[in-house]
């Protein structure tokens, strides 16, 4: 199982990166998704969530207000703190059991897995093969998450303290696209890499 992990600071592009690496058929796994599904209705993480913080994060029908949890953890290193011991080891088990099922059934040339903090935790070490960063400038960064999330410059400043420096990542990186130009740009870079990496991959087999 050959697995790419692909990583990139608040609106640098991954979501389109990875986007256009489905379409060319590799199949991708998204933390970010994957929380999203493990705390959707009828889940048994709400129960853990709710014992934590209370019911006053959950909407009358039972569902997460994920909103006010954002906002109330945005401001609270400690309740983030709690949020992410609970929900991080699960996305982990998920992740790594989505990535086995997929080579079983698919048996893909290589997967990628997209994790936005890839380089503030070892938990994903053992899995990449190798990382690939979506990279921009800091300025470009700030728009396009204003432009994508409606928060503020300010809150976008905020998020990219709390992630690795734009230089650690790109240290840190097996290899970095560029993301500064229009998507046409970005899906011709990833091409690239793809053709080369399929190449890589046949010889290692």
């Amino acid at each position: 199982m050959y697995v790419v992990a692909l990583t990139g600071g608040i609106g640098s592009g991954k979501s389109e990166a990875s986007k256009h690496f489905a379409r060319l058929g590799v199949p991708v796994v998204d933390t970010d998704v994957i929380a999203h599904e493990i705390t959707a209705a009828g889940s048994p993480l709400l129960n853990d969530i709710q014992q934590i913080f209370g019911a006053c994060f959950f909407n009358v029908d039972g569902t997460l207000n994920r909103s006010k949890l954002r906002q109330h953890i945005f401001n609270d290193a400690n309740e983030k703190g709690k949020l992410e011991q609970l929900l991080h080891p699960a996305i982990y088990e998920q992740a790594l059991q989505t990535l086995k099922n997929n080579e079983e059934k698919l048996r893909p040339q290589y997967q990628l897995l997209v994790v936005p903090l890839l380089f503030e935790s070892t938990r994903y070490q053992g899995i990449a093969n190798s990382t690939l960063v979506i990279d921009c400038d800091e300025s470009l960064q700030i728009k396009r998450a204003m432009s994508r999330s409606q928060l503020t410059a300010d809150e976008v400043k905020k998020l990219m303290q709390a992630q690795t420096s734009r230089e650690n990542r790109r240290n840190l990186a097996d290899a970095v696209i560029d993301n500064s130009g229009s998507v046409h740009d970005l899906i011709e870079k990833i091409n690239e890499f793809h053709k080369k990496l399929i190449k890589t991959c046949i010889v290692s087999k």
